[in-house]
């Protein structure tokens, strides 16, 4: 039987109209195949779907008696069917697919015709340990999309089985022990005040065992000249240093990080960490066998058809010369005819208590964040059940309707009854009548008119709608929440619209090109909107080319595509002005993009090309291709934009997901951070909840048993402090203090409205000395979002500041929101705040005293060489933060949120102002100066009443250095933020909110003017220095938060 099985298997591949299919079919319930029969050949139409496979399975199976219950094969939730290619066993899905564009291993059979095997797997009931194990993902995901997953042919359903596919691909690739040592490197140079570290030595020591290595290494050795200076000292052995050294790594003690893969000792982060703070670096020489294991459960799931038939090229769809016979689908290009909605009503369980008398329902087309085509219905009194029974036609073909278009529905207040309007908008976005705030907007959901599988929505629809809030609530905004294609959970209470869509005799398929052709040539055609003649929309004003030099048309494509590429940066611009209602424009784009390589856009052009104003999937493909090229340390740079980024994707499945995921399946590091970026999401974002969750499941099924547990305990950690936090405020409402116990060395509940929680919890044991407590804070009822962003752009301004060898000594604490409104804050140790250092020097007083923070750094630092370094340190500190939060436009700036540490670091906490949005008291602005640069932060620098001071000096060179340089990267800066428009943070919730951003830093002046400007700030600063005294004063006095 086997040898049969492979003879089949062998036959060389061929074509033609029929299709055989040679099945095994199971003996019975379960996976046992029945060696001794011979598999079932069934030949049918290359037309016919898999629901046909089944049905003539069923009916050789019932003949033959080869079933006892053969009606069950027609069921896919018990019998599936497989194929085998290159190893992997692939599921044939979707019962609806035709036959013919099956991805499966076809070879020629003994008639000559089109021939597979496939396997019928009789489904076994869920086995307590996959309902086990499924219980851990919901419960670390923060949902159950089992519930949820009631339809195989759902989105959620389908993206969860098709996100196997990047999952197994990542992890046929990763190197066990090369995932469980990653290293925490980095590419950039040491600043230029560092530099003397080069020809230092670093005290290292070095345990294994009971052995115990103290040495004096050069920053420039190897992790491999460490370990054969450790394996040196050991007794001699017969085996080699280089055999021996395989089977080891070297551990940071008491913490998870690894120096490996034999790099300078400077390229290493934790290294840098202890050159900066004059540590001594302890390293354990661990064996490799004895790391923790990082390998992968079984999958439960085979993979699935990859449905690359499913988009087919136009000319292989269209109906044109075809017998009905022969129609398997319609492509959408040859559909005519104007896209239309019926509109049959809609019912609400429950009225609100606040109606208007009438009410209309506007459709529209989006596409991106653009509405590109809109009709209203009339309008009607607004009672719990209106019935319209009416077409609402749109000004669009459904030809031109793009992949990716959503069909959008709205119930507005109305003012005039029975009054209908037609509104056809092009390119023109409608974000303005939403922000307004008049809120005629009622209730508004969102289909995907193009699904997942590229077929076009037909057939009657019950969508359930969320309600359109007040624009006092700040978890909605328009750019994400109105996109989302996501009905309201809460059926019993929703909104329910019906309506029905044209339905047709076959399915409605959106091509993926014109021909399955794989020639090169370019699709323009004489109507194309591209420019070929040498003035293209990207290029620049000039043209090498004389007017009247002869160009043939060949000439002319090959000189746009040559030329184009030296204006990449253009592109998002260029973009901006096609019709992407037009299919001959997109096609034109399409080939024009095909022939540039990822290498040619920037990382910034990237980035905003994956913005919510670029839809196209062939664009957002090329700006994912470009993200690839990035090492882990800058992926993990831009994570949280990209995160949030996901959500103006299309569709759950897409070219991001599938980076993301397999780079969190790479590094250990990015996964972290990806889990509780995703995982937070899930918690307070229920219009992208499960988009978020089926992501987070995926990676979670490929991380490993040893992140699975780390996960486990930290969900456990971070749910006991949320409970521990909610009791806190109700039983001790005025307690300001705990008992330690445990592993908590020192815990208190902070004097803040919020009464957050202050831990320090000690560290994990090693041979190393002990190390202090981790400190953190963990809040229950603020939104940290907005804190990690400014922190995350504080450590990207340092990336580009340490680039050009200029280090500012910024202290980006970490910060991560673990769930709504809820989430940790790293403590910085020995650093007190500047309103203790003024108490400290005069009570309520120190306010005005000038000397006060000189004298502080003074005692903490007595000796004239710490002294030096810590002015040093102070004078960058003080250039970094006034640069940087003059640009963030951080407000709120007072005593308690600035901080000094006793090496006279300054930096600066609690950003819940930003973007010059400034705090206010009993109506007056207490924000008076740009930044914060007051007579005692001048006073240690020298600066005393106007006379000059050499570190004075310093300090503006290095804040106009500092600034000039981010300036250089302003277009990423901008587009960071503009990505983040997505969160829902209040005060980064429109496009206007980038304006300040983008004034501060001065794009449209040029370098000398922007100079100028910087320096003006600086004696605005100094000369209203008094002010901001006073406000400190007065907070201290009125203990203003």
């Amino acid at each position: 039987m086997e040898n049969k099985w492979d003879a089949h298997q062998q036959q060389e591949p061929c074509s033609d109209n029929n299709l055989v299919f040679i099945c095994k079919l199971p003996v019975r319930e379960g996976i046992q195949l029945l060696d001794s029969q011979e598999p079932v050949q069934i030949k049918l139409p290359a037309q016919c779907s898999v629901h046909q496979l089944r049905v003539r399975l069923c009916m050789v199976a019932q003949e033959n008696n080869r079933l006892s219950e053969p009606f069950a094969l027609l069921d896919p939730e018990r019998y599936s069917l497989l194929y085998h290619k290159e190893e992997e066993w692939y599921e044939i899905y979707d019962d609806y697919q035709v036959l013919k564009t099956l991805d499966a291993p076809w070879f020629k059979g003994v008639d000559g015709l089109q021939t597979v095997c496939v396997t019928v797997l009789a489904q076994k009931t869920t086995s307590k340990e996959r309902i086990h194990f499924q219980g851990i993902l919901n419960e670390l995901t923060g949902y159950d999309l089992d519930s949820s997953d009631t339809n195989r042919l759902s989105e959620l359903g389908y993206t969860r089985r098709k996100f196997a596919t990047p999952r197994r691909e990542e992890l046929k690739k990763r190197d066990p022990i090369a995932y469980a040592t990653e290293p925490w490197i980095t590419s950039t140079v040491l600043p230029n005040d560092q530099q003397g570290y080069l020809h230092s030595k670093l005290s290292v020591t070095l345990y294994y065992n009971s052995s115990v290595l103290s040495i004096k290494a050069d920053v420039t050795h190897t992790t491999s000249d460490l370990l054969k200076i450790f394996w040196e000292s050991l007794p001699k052995e017969d085996l080699s240093f280089e055999g021996w050294s395989v089977d080891y790594v070297l551990k940071v003690c008491g913490r998870e990080e690894f120096l490996s893969e034999d790099f300078q000792l400077s390229d290493y982060l934790w290294v840098r960490h202890c050159l900066e703070n004059m540590l001594e670096l302890h390293l354990s020489v661990v064996a490799v066998s004895s790391l923790p294991d990082n390998t992968v459960g079984r999958e439960y799931w085979p993979l699935v058809d990859s449905l690359t038939g499913l988009s087919s090229s136009h000319k292989e769809l269209s109906i044109k010369e075809k017998k009905v016979e022969d129609i398997v689908m319609i492509s959408l290009w040859d559909c005519e005819r104007k896209f239309r909605v019926k509109l049959l009503g809609f019912d609400i369980p429950e009225l609100p208590s606040k109606v208007p008398p009438l009410v209309q329902v506007e459709a529209t087309i989006i596409y991106g964040r653009k509405t590109v085509s809109s009709v209203c219905s009339t309008s009607k009194e607004f009672t719990d059940e209106v019935l319209w029974n009416t077409w609402l036609e749109f000004d669009i073909l459904i030809r031109d309707i793009p992949h990716g278009a959503k069909l959008g529905l709205t119930i507005n207040a109305s003012t005039v009854e029975g009054m209908s309007t037609k509104d056809t908008k092009s390119n023109s976005s409608k974000a303005s009548d939403y922000q307004k705030g008049k809120g005629q907007v009622l209730y508004f959901v969102n289909l995907q008119l193009i699904d997942h599988r590229s077929l076009l929505s037909q057939g009657p629809h019950t969508l359930h709608m969320w309600t359109f809030p007040e624009w006092d609530e700040e978890a909605f905004t328009f750019e994400a929440e109105k996109l989302s294609t996501a009905t309201n959970p809460d059926v019993a209470k929703a909104m329910a619209i019906t309506f029905m869509l044209d339905r047709y005799s076959f399915p409605i398929v959106l091509p993926h090109a014109k021909s399955s052709s794989g020639s090169g040539t370019s699709p323009i055609s004489d109507s194309s909107s591209l420019d070929l003649t040498g003035e293209s929309r990207l290029s620049s004003p000039s043209s090498e080319a004389s007017p009247t030099t002869p160009f043939t048309r060949t000439d002319c494509l090959r000189r746009f595509k040559e030329e184009s590429v030296h204006y990449a940066s253009n592109l998002p611009h260029f973009l901006r002005t096609i019709d992407w209602m037009m299919p001959t424009a997109v096609q034109d784009v399409h080939w024009l993009l095909s022939h540039w390589g990822p290498e040619d856009i920037e990382l910034s052009v990237a980035l905003e090309l994956l913005s919510v104003d670029f839809a196209d999937l062939k664009v957002r493909r090329l700006a994912v291709q470009r993200l690839e090229i990035l090492s882990n340390d800058e992926v993990l740079k831009y994570l949280l934009q990209l995160v949030q980024t996901l959500k103006v994707e299309p569709y759950h499945d897409n070219c991001l997901a599938r980076f993301l995921l397999k780079r969190a399946l790479r590094s250990k590091r990015i996964g972290h951070f990806f889990f509780w970026y995703l995982r937070s999401e899930v918690a307070g974002c229920p219009f992208f909840r499960q988009r978020m969750a089926v992501i987070l499941e995926a990676y979670l099924l490929g991380c490993g048993e040893a992140m699975l547990t780390e996960f486990q305990s930290q969900v456990q950690v971070v749910t006991c402090l949320h409970d521990v936090a909610l009791t806190v405020k109700v039983l001790y409402p005025d307690r300001t203090d705990l008992p330690s116990t445990g592993k908590l060395k020192d815990c208190k509940v902070m004097a803040s409205k919020k009464k957050p929680l202050w831990l320090e919890f000690s560290c994990v044991q090693s041979e190393a000395p002990a190390s202090p407590p981790v400190g953190i804070i963990f809040k229950h009822g603020d939104d940290l979002r907005q804190d990690m962003l400014i922190i995350q752009t504080l450590m990207v301004m340092d990336s580009i500041w340490k680039e050009i060898g200029l280090d500012l000594n910024l202290v980006p604490y970490g910060c991560i929101s673990t769930g709504h409104n809820i989430g940790m804050i790293e403590i910085v140790r020995n650093a007190i705040t500047i309103a203790s250092v003024q108490r400290s020097q005069g009570g309520v007083a120190g306010a005005f005293k000038n000397n006060a923070l000189y004298d502080w750094l003074q005692r903490k630092c007595p000796f004239q060489e710490k002294h030096f370094q810590s002015m040093e340190k102070f004078v960058n500190s003080c250039a970094g933060y006034c640069v940087a939060t003059y640009v963030l436009g951080i407000g709120d700036r007072h005593n308690d949120n600035i901080m000094i540490t006793e090496q006279g670091n300054l930096f600066h906490i609690d950003f819940g102002h930003i973007l010059g949005n400034t705090k206010s008291f009993l109506g007056v602005n207490r924000e008076r100066v740009p930044f914060v640069l007051t007579p005692d932060f001048l006073y240690v620098m020298g600066r005393v009443k106007g006379r000059p001071s050499l570190y004075f000096q310093r300090f503006r060179d290095t804040c106009i250095n500092a600034y000039l340089s981010l300036r250089a990267q302003s277009r990423l800066l901008v587009t960071l933020f503009s990505l983040m428009l997505l969160t829902g943070i209040p005060e980064l919730s429109m496009s206007q909110d980038m304006l300040y951003l983008r004034t501060a830093l001065q794009q449209d002046q040029g370098e000398e003017e922007a100079r100028n400007h910087f320096l003006q700030q600086i004696a605005l600063c100094e000369q209203k220095g008094w002010t901001v005294q006073a406000n400190w004063w007065f907070h201290m006095m009125a203990g203003i938060k």
